[in-house]
């Protein structure tokens, strides 16, 4: 997995200039490499399966008296921990839902963060993806989905997340900022010069 190049980030940003000479709408993108690093439901998993394997081996075969039983639990949850952590295997360790959870609330904060509250008449967007997890969220403020229902972003939302899956994330965001820009365009038209937010894409790595 690797994030976008300084040259595909200059792709994006031109869409996004592109998009928002015809629209209102203040469009920002964000990109994370993943939203957390879950460090502690790997280390869950090597616990439980550090206490299980050794004691049944040892029930099973005989293999382990009390002190031997106690070294193989530590050795089992060390080799667990190294094998989760340097093979990247803890991360499928890790259930949908939490990965989405975890995606879902980093996206919100950045909305937070980059002001996208406060653009004038409400119009800020902001389109957010997280590579880790394959996880892509448009969110809008009220002066957008007070006149764009929300459900007309779902399609566009599952057009990216495939492209995202195969590995085409810069190809996702154009599309996504095009698709996104001829809603904004029939809805929200330009009526006004702006620039109030960033138009590069925002890296969080």
């Amino acid at each position: 997995m690797t994030l976008l190049s300084e040259s595909e980030q200059k792709q994006v940003a031109t869409a996004i200039s592109e998009v928002e000479q015809e629209t209102d709408a203040e469009l920002v993108t964000v990109l994370a490499a993943s939203s957390d690093d879950y460090t502690y439901i790997p280390l869950l998993w090597a616990g439980i399966l550090a206490l299980l394997l050794p004691g049944v081996v040892s029930y099973f075969t005989g293999w382990f008296g009390v002190n031997g039983l106690l070294l193989a639990q530590w050795s089992t949850f060390i080799v667990l921990c190294l094998l989760f952590r340097f093979t990247g295997a803890g991360h499928w360790l890790v259930p949908k839902p939490v990965r989405f959870w975890r995606a879902s609330n980093m996206a919100r904060r950045q909305f937070l963060e980059q002001n996208l509250h406060h653009t004038a008449g409400g119009t800020g967007m902001l389109i957010f993806v997280s590579e880790a997890e394959h996880y892509v969220e448009i969110l809008v403020d009220q002066g957008i989905s007070g006149q764009i229902d929300n459900q007309v972003w779902e399609a566009i939302v599952a057009d990216f997340t495939s492209k995202v899956r195969q590995g085409r994330t810069l190809d996702g965001f154009v599309d996504c900022i095009q698709a996104c820009g001829a809603k904004l365009k029939a809805h929200i038209p330009a009526t006004r010069e702006k620039n109030e937010l960033p138009n590069h894409l925002i890296i969080l790595e």
